[in-house]
């Protein structure tokens, strides 16, 4: 029997990896899959031997609080790994843990592939000697990606991004707002505060600070915010109480992120796969990101891009704003969207050079991925 190991210990992650769990079955159909992961790999008989959400924290600041029971966790799966040696081992982002993890695999005969390029384009790319010594094989979601790689030992495959082909060329945004329930003659703004409750810890009240101000000037909004889970619902519903906003016409939603950006006329959204998602829906948004200060100081040293959203990145240039930490405040942010709300025409622009962006994304990513893994398992 072929086994795959894998690990994936965010929401975007277990997406990712329980499609390429579904691609890699039509060629291995009795092969295993283990390690630490969600509930969508969970569902195509993925064997989770810790919580992947111990995995689920960001920034320096936050990582260190858990620090002691990740490397703990780590260790002992690399333990694992190397008693019971699968066939490969596939690390779906978090390349902080996963970089560690498969350096010592590779080292130890195991191939080593990482799904996602770890955003070395954007912060951090002196890591490339790590990633060398780390991955056999890189699968990018983005096609400026295998360029990095052309003159390292490490095999780069451009298999696109998965939410691409999810999500349609075109959407209705009538057709959702009847689904949804929402009035078809009153602005919608979708707020995106983030997936995390490390996000949500930092963003909320900034966006409900945000939403009190549009309103002031446009008192017939209304507001729809997707959250991923009960904990980060709860967080925003103590938000709302605690700066006194419980009248806001806002509608809290269970995920459903990509309904509530296409029955919106802009959204707010959080910088990370948001922005992605929201652009491949094709409205105009505000990216917005605060974190611990300790955090930013260290993340804006790294910083080289002139963007940290990946609409801009994709589209090599500015598209639309982005506020970050001190900058992203509420006054800033609701002056950015009522522009965006007013001038219509700014809105056809941005929503063009977004249809480009996701034709460009649109590849069969979890066929392509597997056909990358493949080889490393039929040579098995």
């Amino acid at each position: 029997m072929v086994r795959i190991a894998m690990v994936a210990g965010e929401a975007s992650s277990d997406q990712l990896a329980a499609h390429l769990i579904t691609a890699l079955r039509k060629h291995l159909p009795d092969a295993s899959f283990h390690g630490i992961g969600g509930p969508k790999m969970q569902r195509e008989g993925f064997e989770s031997h810790w919580p992947a959400e111990m995995l689920a924290v960001r920034g320096y600041a936050e990582v260190l609080k858990h620090y002691r029971a990740i490397t703990g966790m780590r260790r002992q799966l690399l333990r694992r790994l190397l008693k019971d040696r699968p066939d490969v081992f596939i690390g779906v982002d978090g390349s902080d843990f996963n970089l560690w993890l498969e350096k010592r695999l590779k080292a130890a005969g195991i191939p080593t592939i990482h799904f996602v390029s770890p955003s070395i384009w954007a912060w951090r790319k002196q890591r490339m000697g790590k990633i060398i010594d780390a991955v056999s094989h890189i699968l990018a979601l983005y096609p400026f990606e295998p360029e990095l790689y052309r003159d390292t030992p490490v095999k780069c495959s451009y298999v696109g991004h998965p939410l691409a082909d999810v999500i349609p060329l075109q959407s209705d945004q009538r057709a959702v707002r009847e689904r949804l329930g929402v009035a078809q003659d009153r602005p919608v703004i979708a707020l995106l505060p983030g997936s995390r409750q490390s996000e949500l810890h930092f963003m909320a009240e900034t966006f409900i600070e945000t939403a009190k101000l549009l309103l002031e000037k446009q008192p017939r909004l209304q507001f729809l915010v997707p959250l991923v889970s009960r904990e980060t619902r709860v967080q925003f519903e103590t938000a709302l109480w605690k700066l006194k906003a419980d009248e806001l016409p806002v509608t809290l939603m269970f995920g459903h992120a990509a309904d509530a950006v296409a029955a919106s006329d802009v959204a707010l959204v959080a910088s990370g796969t948001a922005t992605l998602e929201t652009a491949l829906v094709g409205r105009p948004m505000v990216i917005a990101y605060k974190m611990s200060p300790w955090s930013w100081r260290l993340m804006r040293g790294m910083r080289y891009l002139p963007w940290v959203g990946l609409p801009n990145i994709l589209a090599g240039r500015y598209v639309v704003p982005e506020f970050l930490q001190d900058d992203a405040t509420p006054e800033n942010l609701a002056q950015a969207l009522g522009n965006l709300l007013v001038d219509k025409q700014a809105g056809v622009a941005i929503s063009r050079v977004f249809d480009g962006v996701h034709r460009l994304l649109r590849q069969d990513t979890s066929s392509r991925a597997a056909e990358a893994v493949l080889p490393y398992l039929q040579r098995a």
